[in-house]
């Protein structure tokens, strides 16, 4: 079997474990813009952007850590999980307990005064999260995609039924979102229950010289990711401290944070896709690491996935027509306006990841540091120039400028360490024109939904067929 299907195939079933879960929770945004108003659904956006950013601490960049160091020849799997296992609780043990006995200030801290139990139980919800992360980076390794994808799949289940629950037939109005919480709080406990084995088999280990090369290792993998959520989530922190008053006359901050955050879901339809290929393509792209042939083959991916990633975007963005109905409030379709700018956005993010290969397979991550502070600076700048002059629709557009910066100078950094023969100019033909026939399609006004939606399938059909054109000689090289 050729390394390009194996690599499609293993994204399919880490797809099964992370794009259907994510899909499943995104199924969510029906029922919680149906029961919550713009402004109690600000809150959830704003403290589930918290989390992904504290998250990512927690978990100390252990993972990639993990995976290249567990992947070398001469490496003791077990031995490596155990260190990295122990650096993890290392970390986020101690910030837990702070975060608990701490969490009224906390809760102020973050605008939400007198709901420290939501800190209380955000940070329990984190803490789970960063106990499973090397058990299912091993999972990942060994390539038990099949286990990966069950155990994603009935936390989602547990999930999705709690919150349909505790919202249909439970709801106290008093209690909305601390329902939410509660619902996410017991589905990551079922991941206690799933690694009960191997979490009962771990022991605590320090390796004087190991465990200081892993996080030294890490080190610049958790700043980069913190930078890089910095990057995805500032704007849904600080768009209520820079938007100035009544920019949308007679709505709170909570409130336009509220329709931004439901609009932002619609971008996690190109980050299923992403996430995906990236759990397959991280330990394939380390495990291919040493084959002379290996950046050839990484070029070709990526060139493939810039293709998927811009039909996602096309039939996302010209179907938004239909896909505002998940949002059961007429009141967020406002915001709908930046789900096209999101997606661009998170495109050049996917693109971003591919090319961040280089840094990681020539342990030079401290370029992915600086390339993801650098970013972190683009959208913080960004903002706080657009956010005034254009709302929701400025960071957006903030958002975009920071992935394509990032890209463009990892890019440029690789192929002085490790030279990859990228097609940028195909790719960026793409991207382009892809955005382009998406604004031209959009400009167009049909008012019969059946015929404009017969339309853009016709549209999609087109594109599929040049695209296939193009690349059917590719493909079939590929296939080979």
């Amino acid at each position: 079997m050729s390394k390009i299907k194996r690599l499609a195939g293993e994204t399919v079933l880490y797809g099964l474990g992370s794009i259907i879960p994510r899909f499943l929770n995104f199924l969510l945004v029906p029922l919680h813009t149906d029961v919550f108003s713009p402004t109690e659904y600000g809150v959830i956006t704003k403290v589930f952007a918290y989390v992904a950013v504290v998250n990512v601490i927690f978990m100390f960049g252990m993972e990639t850590a993990y995976f290249r160091f567990a992947t070398k020849p001469e490496a003791n799997e077990k031995k490596i999980f155990n260190l990295a296992q122990t650096i993890v609780m290392a970390v986020s043990i101690p910030l837990s307990l702070l975060f608990i006995l701490f969490s009224d200030p906390v809760a102020t801290v973050i605008n939400i005064p007198g709901k420290g139990n939501f800190v209380i139980w955000l940070t329990l919800i984190m803490l789970i999260d960063a106990i499973v992360a090397i058990p299912f980076a091993r999972l990942r390794l060994q390539k038990k995609a099949i286990l990966f994808a069950a155990g994603k799949l009935v936390n989602i289940g547990i999930l999705v039924g709690l919150n349909v629950y505790f919202l249909k037939f439970a709801y106290t109005p008093s209690l909305g979102v601390d329902f939410v919480l509660i619902a996410n709080l017991a589905a990551n406990a079922f991941y206690i229950i799933l690694f009960s084995r191997t979490l009962l088999q771990w022991r605590p280990a320090y390796d004087p010289q190991v465990t200081k090369e892993m996080s030294t290792y890490a080190y610049p993998v958790m700043i980069t990711g913190l930078a890089g959520m910095t990057n995805e989530m500032f704007s849904r922190i600080t768009l209520e401290a820079w938007l100035p008053k009544n920019f949308y006359p007679g709505k709170s901050a909570d409130y336009v944070l509220g329709v931004f955050g439901a609009c932002y879901k619609f971008a996690i339809l190109m980050n299923l896709a992403i996430q995906a290929f990236r759990y397959a393509a991280e330990p394939f792209f380390f495990s291919h690491a040493a084959d002379k042939n290996s950046p050839a083959l990484f070029a070709r991916i990526n060139h493939y996935f810039i293709i998927v990633c811009c039909l996602i975007l096309l039939c996302v963005s010209i179907n938004i027509d239909i896909l505002k109905y998940f949002l059961s409030d007429d009141k967020y379709w406002s915001a709908l306006v930046i789900v096209p700018i999101l997606l661009i956005a998170n495109l050049f993010l996917g693109v971003y990841y591919n090319l961040s290969a280089w840094f990681k397979l020539t342990d030079k991550t401290y370029y992915g540091t600086i390339i993801a502070t650098g970013g972190a600076i683009i959208t913080i700048v960004a903002n706080y120039i657009l956010i005034p002059i254009a709302g929701y629709v400025g960071s957006s557009w903030a958002t975009v400028v920071c992935y394509f910066s990032m890209t463009a100078a990892c890019y440029v950094l690789g192929q002085k360490f490790y030279p990859i023969p990228y097609k940028i100019v195909s790719g960026l033909a793409y991207i382009f024109t892809t955005i382009a026939i998406v604004y031209i399609v959009r400009s167009i006004t049909i008012e019969n939904q059946w015929i404009a939606t017969g339309f853009h399938a016709l549209v999609i059909s087109v594109y599929l067929v040049i695209v296939f054109l193009l690349e059917r000689k590719s493909f079939r090289q590929a296939l080979r």
